[in-house]
């Protein structure tokens, strides 16, 4: 099962939990700035994403959406 994932740049915080606990690495830092100065995390458009929605729960900020294909 392919997955990918939606970031809402504007609620990150860059805390990074999502990038640490993804099993599939495919998650990184944007190296943008949102409108409250956080550096935020970026979906690397990868066909790794099983969709597992591990980033999603450990998300903090509930800034994270997971689709499954």
């Amino acid at each position: 099962m392919k997955g990918y994932i939606e970031i809402e740049k504007e609620l990150c915080k860059g805390c990074q939990l999502c990038i640490t606990f993804c099993p599939k690495k495919v998650i990184s830092t944007s190296g943008k700035t949102n409108a409250a100065g956080y550096v935020s995390a970026q979906f690397e458009k990868s066909d790794a994403c099983n969709g597992c929605a591990i980033c999603a729960m450990v998300c903090p900020e509930v800034a994270i959406e997971v689709y499954r294909e």
